[in-house]
């Protein structure tokens, strides 16, 4: 069994301050470890249900992150951005069992989390067929795209409601709640272990139930906090102006929303 794990950041127990998930600040090294050790929970929590290998997507800013000898020698490590569209899911095909995902976070807009965004803080919102989208919605449906499930999530408890939501078979673990600046945290010890039972216990269980409903046609609107990212964004092909300070792209197929994002979006 071949497990693919996406990580981020800001949904890793304890953070509370964008400085903890920037590399180029002191308080990134605390974080990155614990971002690492959440990960390596998820690992053994994925190898005590049966998975072979585990392949991790470094999956926040740099995508250069993890510690990279803390890691398990059945797991393979993608760093780095190669331009892809799957983005936060590159390395995922239709080999794997089933995706996990760690240190996620709230969507652009919301307050359960102080550093809630969706994929960078130029996107004041992003709309997927009218309902306002993090980036676990489309990182499901990416690894739906190839039959794959979303077994499992950590991260801040807006997400942990969105994810149970989107993907009813879905388990989660939630790290921290937001309260405006402010976040309260479970432990890093407790989170780990909660991870670490909490991946093994999906894997185990009949990962047929965390398939996400796909639709047969997909509108993505990106909102941006300044017009001139609207103005970029609309010469795209197929791409049209949404208002102000929005764009819009519509395709049947969801593979070809993943393609106009990766250039709408930055």
């Amino acid at each position: 069994m071949k497990v693919f794990i996406s990580a981020d950041i800001e949904g890793t127990a304890g953070i509370a301050h964008w400085d903890e998930a920037e590399r180029t600040h002191p308080d990134w090294a605390e974080f990155r470890a614990l971002m690492t050790a959440e990960v390596v929970a998820a690992c053994e929590g994925a190898r005590a249900a049966g998975a072979t290998e585990v392949v991790i997507k470094d999956a926040h800013d740099s995508g250069r992150n993890l510690i990279l000898d803390r890691l398990p020698d059945y797991a393979r490590i993608v760093r780095g951005w190669s331009g892809h569209p799957d983005a936060m899911m590159f390395g995922l095909d239709a080999g794997f069992a089933a995706a996990v995902y760690t240190g996620y976070h709230s969507r652009a807009g919301s307050e359960a989390n102080p550093l809630a965004h969706t994929s960078n803080l130029r996107i004041s919102r992003l709309l997927l067929n009218g309902e306002v989208a993090s980036e676990f919605t489309v990182n499901a449906l990416c690894a739906a795209g190839y039959g794959v499930p979303s077994v499992f999530l950590s991260g801040d408890a807006g997400i942990c409601a969105e994810a149970r939501a989107m993907v009813p078979g879905l388990a989660a673990v939630e790290t921290l709640a937001g309260d405006g600046n402010a976040t309260s945290s479970i432990s890093p010890a407790r989170a780990c272990r909660l991870i670490r039972e909490g991946v093994e216990a999906a894997l185990s269980g009949d990962l047929s139930r965390a398939l996400p409903e796909r639709a047969g046609r997909y509108e993505v609107v990106i909102e941006f906090n300044n017009p001139t990212g609207a103005y970029r964004a609309a010469w795209y092909p197929g791409a049209v102006r949404h208002g102000p300070r929005a764009v819009a792209f519509a395709h049947a197929d969801f593979a070809e929303i993943l393609r106009a994002l990766l250039f709408l979006k930055v």
